[in-house]
């Protein structure tokens, strides 16, 4: 009896270790666009046009948000929509870096942290035209390609130029002047 039931769950182990992943776990479905409850899309509207392109893990995510929208304060709500209008205008390129920033600042010391939260604090106390004027500087700033780095005027490095005299090609005699020849 023991042995009979140590080979059901030798057998059992054998046929779910060997399984692929995706045989053992179901992929994760989430909704379509037209899938979606009327309170859903109207959450989620800043999205509609790129809610099906999304990852099922990412209609996951915004799907909670918008299960905790109803709960949100009126200006929580109102930041919500901002953000999701700002996110749907950037490139893939420009969601993929602020990811990475997000994710880089997730496991920043918290001594950095607060030093931010510090400089933000200062920028929210600023003018308005102060506000653009250092928005419009960041615009004209060189934007990083991902993966490479754009260096300050201040650390590049200048070209060395050739000197403007080159030595002749042909070779003199060491000897000097006043050796006899």
């Amino acid at each position: 009896m023991a042995r009979t039931l140590l080979a059901v769950v030798a057998v059992t182990l054998s046929l779910t270790l060997f399984q692929p992943a995706h045989a053992i776990v179901p992929p994760l479905k989430q909704p379509t666009w037209v899938e979606l409850a009327p309170e859903q899309k109207q959450t989620l509207a800043p999205l509609a046009e790129e809610w099906d392109k999304f990852e099922p893990w990412r209609r996951k995510k915004w799907l909670g948000i918008a299960h905790r929208y109803s709960s949100m304060s009126p200006e929580e709500q109102a930041r919500v929509q901002r953000r999701m209008k700002d996110w749907v205008r950037l490139s893939p390129d420009d969601r993929k870096a602020a990811r990475e920033k997000y994710k880089s600042l997730q496991k920043a010391p918290p001594e950095h942290k607060e030093a931010l939260i510090q400089k933000w604090q200062e920028y929210k106390e600023l003018p308005e035209e102060e506000k653009q004027r250092l928005q419009d500087a960041a615009k004209a700033k060189p934007r990083p390609m991902p993966g490479k780095s754009v260096k300050s005027p201040a650390t590049a490095t200048k070209p060395v130029a050739a000197p403007a005299v080159m030595a002749p090609a042909v070779a003199t005699p060491l000897v000097p002047a006043s050796a006899p020849q």
